[in-house]
């Protein structure tokens, strides 16, 4: 397993890579790195496949571009395309957890020529609504409902990475404890807060690390975000109201490569994006498997590494 820098169209990005025989991408989420994909680069490159996690767009050790229009869902998915050119191959399988599962299902979509076959772990895929950007959506539903601001829209605003920013070894202690399968439910997040309450505010001060986190990974996450920031980040966020802008030549279009989706019982995500799964198999005709994880949250390729491992591998035995 080893670490490098890739150049590649107008972007330098760090990848994580073992391994000979088919590509795989795996896709990081927020706040992660592409070492969260450690035990699947290595169960992967055993079973006989190369695998590669990079750091995406504005994390890590991969370029952090200003701006919030450098982080459209077009130039995520290039971003991917033409990583696998610079890697020497012609097309992948690519896998995404968290915010890495929209960009894995944007990229069967958009090139199927490339991205033969997805796999999303803990976000369905959702397909571009008629009625409008989706942050006034989401406000409009969490209002009705009463449960409080999501946290998507909070992070909407230009400052909202400084109270990130702040204090990076606390932000991440709390989102992982937040967002983890081991935390209670009651401390678990739900991603609402209620008006005046920021996310950092309502988690549990005393939040501590998942049992998985090891204090050395904690500590390659506690570097990187505060040499980088959550500036860039966010603007994965920022990017939402554009991204359905650009994307309504979509409108409609199904992903038709073979597909697996994964989710843990308890990941917080279900609260809002779980109405999308139970229509997945319409959107993805081709999805082979639809896993719930008993008793698992959101890190689910961390929190139950041999699980996800042995699902992937038998998803890519299939192809």
């Amino acid at each position: 397993m080893q670490t490098r820098l890739i150049k590649t169209d107008g972007l330098t990005q760090q990848v994580l890579e073992a391994g000979e025989g088919p590509l795989v991408l795996l896709i990081h989420g927020f706040p992660e790195l592409g070492v969260s994909w450690r035990a699947q680069v290595e169960a992967l490159a055993a079973a006989g496949y190369r695998a590669v996690a990079p750091d995406m767009r504005g994390y890590g050790g991969t370029d952090k571009p200003d701006g919030v229009e450098a982080y459209s869902i077009l130039h995520l998915v290039g971003d991917m395309v033409d990583l696998v050119r610079a890697l020497g191959e012609d097309g992948c399988v690519v896998v995404g957890h968290d915010w890495g599962a929209p960009v894995a299902w944007h990229c069967a979509l958009l090139r199927p020529d490339v991205f033969t076959a997805v796999a999303g772990l803990s976000v369905p895929f959702q397909p571009r609504r008629p009625k409008g950007p989706p942050t006034a959506a989401m406000a409009a539903i969490s209002k009705r409902a009463g449960l409080g601001e999501l946290y998507i829209n909070r992070f909407q605003a230009p400052d909202a990475h400084q109270a990130l920013d702040a204090d990076p070894a606390m932000t991440l202690r709390k989102l992982f404890f937040a967002y983890d399968g081991a935390t209670p439910a009651d401390r678990r997040s739900t991603g609402f807060m209620p008006e005046g309450v920021s996310l950092l505010e309502s988690i549990d001060d005393a939040a501590t690390s998942p049992p998985w986190m090891t204090p050395a990974h904690f500590a390659e996450y506690v570097a990187a975000f505060t040499a980088g920031g959550f500036d860039g980040p966010l603007n994965w966020y920022r990017a939402l109201d554009g991204n359905w802008a650009l994307t309504a030549f979509l409108q409609g279009q199904k992903i038709g490569q073979p597909a697996l989706f994964v989710v843990g019982e308890n990941d917080p995500v279900r609260h809002y994006a779980g109405q999308h799964e139970e229509g997945l198999k319409d959107w993805v005709p081709n999805l082979t498997r639809s896993v719930v994880v008993p008793g698992a949250g959101h890190w689910i390729q961390q929190e139950r590494a041999a699980e996800v491992n042995a699902l992937l591998l038998e998803f890519l035995a299939r192809l």
